[in-house]
């Protein structure tokens, strides 16, 4: 497939002319060797850890994969032929092992140029689930783990526009399914129909703080295809594909058993559709029927959810979280606000939370109240629950252990939920009787597993903790040397087993059993470095301090072989970034690095330039700091500039680079970061931004995590956005977006009109954008021909 890639420039430094179409070009053989390889298998575990899946799939998708049909309704992005997100990234083989075996089977029987998804283990874990889709539709398979045998369960008739379309029965012997209605409607085309009346719609008068969304409903025609394109019918259908109906046709927006599975919960969308908000905010009803289809309780009637208060910890009125608790038969769990959900309000507290046994014949009971926001609840196979609140303006996050026969309670957590440092990590769990997944609490202990990020380098840990007093006692604390270790899973705590990975910068990422006890260590996966052309690239993690003390950490690269001793060369330096807001100084400068994380180069950064003589400082800290009651971006600017020059006089200091070669990038907010860098400093010779919004004016009503709108602080948007102050940008800039951004806020509009007011105040910037893509890009030919556009650009700019 030969497909023109159009190209916007303005010619400077000898690039082209002003537009030009130019066809799909690759990078240099040393960027193509990294970029162009076979990506290892992931891997899936069951529960017992006793059976491993290996799930393949092609390294990139193809121009041809997204230029399937699609369409765009609700929030949603579905191909309209085959009734699965266009956006779904496919399997193309399954591999299986038992853990203790040495050698992978290969899973027979499988389809023909398989397109495999939405893979899962049987309760019992005798068998696995999948779908393939083909070109007409979506069908079901399950794979018999013993035999390694691929069986096609349903035809290529489910709908899976709404996610996953398939859920175990607890038998383990028949899956429930969602299928295309029988008598299902054509689409609409209305690109031939004509209208029959305007666009019409009507504000109440009502203040909300609604975000910019992408994909929404525009007209009658786009709800009548809504309707088509999210409409089921439930059926059951046994491991021989019989099939038997459970409910009529509806708009199916979630189906779940009870853990018992003598109950089936299901989420239905109802009218009125909106067209400011997606799908998830239409009014929902959630009805609970037994096994034979009966309706045994309408649970909840969510109305059209247009109107929200300002604020991160704002949330809508009513019933809210409403799900099955783990560690009941059959009863569910819901919150509702105590301050009508409007985080501005003064409240003693602003969350209940109730639990509600089926059959529902009695009144909902109070679990628990809780003065901020509810972040959630895990049970546990004993008495007790951890229940979880947070509020966003002090990032306070905070949890319980609450006593469930007593309503007692004790705080486990109470910290700043970006303060790393101090993270008592997560509670280790296990199946229960009913198959869900509880906190494992035996014998009065719970196990705590943390990443174990300190100042002085990152040590994994485990930690016992007494039930009753919450005493801790450190189990395991990682000390793997030239490496890294990632605790998985606590697989016998009184043996000390456990499942690990271990990596370096040079070792590709694999599954290890250990036992902590007797530091016996076997590797269970052997996956190869990919990437060997690269393994002996310098790599450290180096820290260093913005001119207000903030610390500031950063991993720089340096070619392999590069002296530096000598330090002869002065390398140009490459910065890749991403802008991240807190509240204190002192969690802004604590450090998530470590070098001897592996080494994947991959578009979203410059390692692959270390091939070409580059420096590289990836993920350069450039927190945004607001303490008290000031907000991070009421100094947005002067932060940013003060993180950029901090990262450079650090790697200058160390001797190996020239100042005047330093070039920046990013991607999202990653790019806004760039356009304001090269606006408002002389730091660099050139940036790259990608994807990135920078009219904030177009998103006013908040933007990643500004919470107030512009009329709020007019000031404060137009300051932050580039193209307010195009007039100042004279740096060379490559701009790139994805013809097809689906994020929230990063229109593609946004970098073609910023892109034409810089053209014309004679800026010298150049405007790639990549057909068919999204947010993130994901084509053979869009990555290689970025990554060749990236290297043509420095080169000119940096080093001719």
């Amino acid at each position: 497939m030969k497909i023109k890639l159009t190209i916007c420039l303005l010619a400077f430094l000898n690039f082209y002319d002003a537009q030009e179409n130019i066809s799909y070009q690759k990078p240099s053989a040393e960027i193509l060797k990294l970029a162009d390889y076979e990506r290892p298998p992931s891997v899936l575990m069951n529960s017992k850890k006793d059976w491993i899946v290996f799930t393949y799939r092609p390294t990139y998708k193809t121009l041809e994969d997204l230029s399937q049909q699609e369409l765009k309704l609700g929030g949603l992005r579905i191909n309209p032929v085959t009734n699965i997100s266009s956006t779904v990234t496919y399997s193309n083989n399954l591999k299986i092992r038992k853990i203790n075996d040495k050698n992978e089977i290969q899973v027979r029987n499988l389809p023909a140029n398989p397109k495999i998804t939405s893979v899962s283990f049987s309760p019992d874990e005798k068998k696995l689930a999948f779908t393939n889709t083909t070109g007409k539709g979506v069908e079901l398979w399950v794979v018999d783990m013993e035999t390694a045998a691929a069986k096609k369960i349903t035809g290529d008739n489910l709908n899976a526009n709404l996610g996953t379309p398939y859920l175990w029965y607890n038998d383990s012997q028949s899956l429930l399914i969602r299928t295309l209605p029988q008598n299902r409607p054509a689409l609409i085309n209305s690109d031939k129909d004509l209208p029959t009346g305007p666009i019409v719609s009507t504000s109440d008068g009502k203040v909300s703080q609604n975000r910019t969304y992408q994909d929404l409903l525009k007209n009658p025609q786009d709800e009548k295809n809504f309707e088509v394109i999210t409409a089921s019918e439930i059926h059951n259908v046994d491991l021989n594909g019989n099939l038997k109906k459970v409910k009529d046709q509806d708009m199916y927006a979630g189906l779940s058993f009870s853990p018992d599975g003598n109950y089936l919960m299901a989420v239905t969308i109802k009218k009125p559709f909106s067209y400011i908000v997606p799908y998830n905010r239409f009014p929902l009803t959630t009805t609970v029927y037994d096994m034979k289809g009966n309706t045994v309780k309408v649970v909840n009637e969510t109305p059209l959810n247009e109107i929200m208060p300002k604020g991160f910890s704002s949330v809508r009125t009513g019933k809210r979280n409403m799900g099955w608790r783990s560690d009941a038969p059959a009863a569910l769990v819901y919150v509702e606000a105590l301050d009508g959900g409007d985080q501005s309000k003064q409240a003693d507290f602003r969350d209940e939370i109730f639990t509600w046994e089926a059959p529902f014949t009695a009144a909902p009971r109070s679990l628990f109240k809780i003065k901020q926001r509810y972040e959630g609840t895990q049970w546990t196979n004993d008495h007790y629950a951890v229940i979880s609140e947070g509020w966003y303006d002090t990032r306070n996050t905070k949890s319980f252990l609450v006593d469930l026969n007593n309503g007692e309670s004790k705080v486990l957590e109470d910290r700043n939920s970006q303060d790393v440092y101090n993270d008592p990590g997560r509670f280790n769990t296990t199946k229960n009787q009913y198959g869900r997944y509880v906190i494992d609490m035996k014998g009065g202990k719970a196990y705590l597993i943390g990443d174990g990020f300190t100042k002085d380098g990152q040590h994994p840990f485990i930690d016992e903790m007494e039930v009753k007093s919450l005493k801790k006692k450190r189990l395991y604390t990682s000390n793997v040397k030239n490496g890294k270790e990632e605790i998985i899973d606590i697989l016998n705590p009184a043996k000390g087993e456990i499942l690990t990975t271990q990596q370096s910068s040079s070792q590709y990422p694999n599954y290890f059993r250990k036992n902590i006890k007797s530091a016996k260590t076997e590797e269970v996966t052997h996956f190869a470095n990919p990437f060997e052309s690269i393994k002996d690239v310098y790599k450290e993690v180096i820290t260093y301090k913005r001119n207000d003390g903030v610390t500031l950490t950063g991993t720089l690269y340096l070619p392999a072989g590069y002296d530096r001793k000598a330090k002869k060369d002065k390398l140009p330096l490459l910065i890749w970034a991403y802008p991240t807001e807190y509240k204190d100084k002192n969690t802004a400068g604590q450090n998530t690095q470590n070098p001897n994380d592996f080494t994947f180069p991959y578009y979203g950064s410059f390692v692959y330039w270390t091939t070409k003589g580059y420096a590289v400082l990836d993920d350069a800290a450039f927190p945004i700091i607001g303490e008290g009651k000031t907000e991070p971006n009421d100094t947005f600017i002067p932060q940013l500039v003060a993180n950029a020059e901090a990262a450079i006089n650090a790697v200058d200091a160390l001797g190996y680079i020239d100042k005047k070669k330093v070039a920046v990038g990013g991607h999202s907010y990653g790019a806004f970061m760039t356009a304001n860098l090269l606006t408002h400093s002389k730091l660099f010779a050139c940036g790259i931004a990608r994807s990135g919004a920078y009219n904030r004016t177009l998103t006013p009503f908040g933007f990643q995590m500004e919470q107030r709108n512009y009329w709020d602080v007019p000031e404060i948007y137009n300051t932050m956005s580039p193209f307010m102050h195009a007039d100042q940008m004279k740096t060379p800039m490559l701009l790139v977006h994805g013809d097809a951004d689906n994020n929230p806020g990063t229109f593609t509009l946004q970098t073609e009109r910023y892109f034409q007011a810089l053209k014309n105040l004679g800026a010298p910037v150049k405007m790639v954008l990549l057909p068919k893509e999204s947010h993130g890009y994901q084509a053979k030919e869009n990555i290689l021909h970025l990554l060749w556009e990236q290297d043509q650009f420095l080169e000119k700019c940096l080093k001719k």
